[in-house]
């Protein structure tokens, strides 16, 4: 068994979004014991109602090949779920925040149109990852159910960020569905609902020197006694 490098709570406070990946496999021992903590994440009724399609190898190249062919040619995404894109308010202040952090280390500026293409790109590239997860659920499951697997997502990226495997959970990669259904020969009733790219981070990529804030508590917990 391999030993985690760090504690939950270092897992925790350093976990991060990684858009940049050396080219090097985490090994089959290391995957399993990552994904059997994951599976013991907590799901209504226990229901578990979560599958993760994992591509590695010539097998991910093909299907980033397909992804990034349909974002070249303009083709609009078709998401299994619903999607709200555009946010408002503090919403949209933290939205825009995150964005000019990232673009700052990336130096791209707010008027470089080919810059901010490039960047939408790299999803598309899966940030060079060695592995692509995507998370499927029935699509007859709604809202309630989506967050049963939202938990098990960030349960299995503090799991892996624990073993010292970075993550980046990618809403992009619920844009062509049936891509991802046709190269694991799924059945229409499975949906997806998003991507995790992972491996081991480079440190040489700018977009990885990205770091983002949090609002005080003050501002989204509420204690009362009485």
């Amino acid at each position: 068994m391999t030993t985690p490098t760090m504690t939950l709570v270092d897992a925790i406070t350093t976990r991060r979004s990684v858009r940049g990946f050396l080219p090097d496999p985490v090994s089959d021992d290391v995957l399993q014991e990552i994904f059997e903590l994951a599976r013991t994440a907590p799901s209504n009724c226990n229901t578990q109602p979560w599958t993760c399609y994992i591509a590695s190898g010539e097998f991910k190249n093909r299907l980033r090949d397909q992804f990034l062919q349909r974002q070249k040619d303009g083709v609009l995404g078709t998401p299994d779920f619903g999607y709200v894109s555009q946010f408002e308010g503090e919403y949209r202040k933290r939205q825009v925040e995150c964005a000019v952090a990232l673009y700052n280390e990336m130096g791209i500026a707010r008027d470089d149109k080919p810059g901010r293409l490039r960047a939408v790109r790299r999803n598309f590239e899966f940030f060079d990852a060695p592995h692509i997860l995507f998370l499927g659920m029935d699509r007859n499951f709604g809202s309630t159910i989506a967050l049963d697997v939202g938990i098990y997502a960030q349960t299995l990226m503090l799991a892996m960020n624990a073993y010292g495997v970075s993550t980046c959970a990618m809403g992009s990669m619920r844009a062509y569905p049936d891509l991802v259904r046709e190269a694991f020969q799924l059945d229409e009733q499975t949906g997806i609902l998003l991507g995790i790219s992972f491996g081991y981070e480079d440190p040489d990529v700018p977009a990885n020197r990205t770091r983002t804030t949090r609002e005080p508590l003050s501002e989204t917990v509420i204690f009362k006694s009485q």
